[in-house]
């Protein structure tokens, strides 16, 4: 039960600064559709779809609504888009470094108080969350946060080509989850899971195996 608050509670903070980064840094470069539409917010309500909360919380894999960019109203589109789509899984990170910075002065496992213990899951949950996110949203496949990122590092000729196989990438993705969901097939675990583990691991140091221990009891 504690261990399911505290889920929530990490999905809700961590997806809501998510969207409100991509929000923010797209305002910064120019673009106010967001702002107009009452999504630059750290209301976790403008942010969360329902069905893709639900799906984060029982499948591992989910979703918020994403924040609306007009390309037109960007300087350089090509480029400014890099930005507002790496601001999400970047905002993800600095949540995983702040909570692992706090994590490393907690104190072995066996002396913490009850509250003490329940802030230390939190944090820890707060870190593997945060870091999943990052790491599965950098994946340069569409929808995902990596697929922008990658067409504002090649040519715009190549984004173009890129952007026509899109509809072809949120299909296989889909299908790829689901296979590796019902079917046990480990695509997409075998590719994410290392990358988590060891960037997890640095992010906490000295206090990785307390919080495995944690993650495993909580979850």
């Amino acid at each position: 039960m504690i261990g399911s608050v505290l889920l929530i509670a990490v999905i809700l903070i961590s997806l809501t600064v998510h969207e409100y980064s991509h929000g923010r840094v797209a305002y910064m470069l120019g673009d106010d559709t967001a702002e107009k539409q009452g999504r630059l917010t750290l209301n976790p309500l403008k942010h969360l779809d329902p069905i893709g909360t639900l799906f984060f919380y029982f499948m591992h894999f989910g979703w918020a609504k994403p924040v609306p960019v007009d390309p037109r109203n960007l300087r350089d589109p090509h480029k400014d888009m890099l930005f507002i789509a790496a601001a999400g899984p970047g905002s993800n990170l600095i949540m995983a470094l702040f909570a692992g910075f706090f994590l490393r002065f907690m104190g072995p496992l066996d002396q913490m108080e009850p509250v003490t213990l329940y802030i230390f899951a939190f944090l820890s949950i707060a870190v593997y969350c945060n870091v999943a996110l990052a790491v599965f949203n950098m994946l340069p496949v569409f929808p995902l946060d990596g697929s922008s990122v990658l067409k504002g590092l090649v040519s715009r000729e190549m984004a173009l080509k890129l952007s026509q196989l899109d509809k072809y990438f949120g299909i296989i993705l889909l299908v790829v989850f689901l296979t590796d969901r019902f079917a046990e097939t480990g695509i997409l675990s075998s590719i994410i899971l290392v990358p988590i583990r060891y960037m997890v691991e640095f992010f906490t140091q000295e206090a990785f195996p307390s919080v495995v221990a944690v993650i495993n009891h909580f979850l």
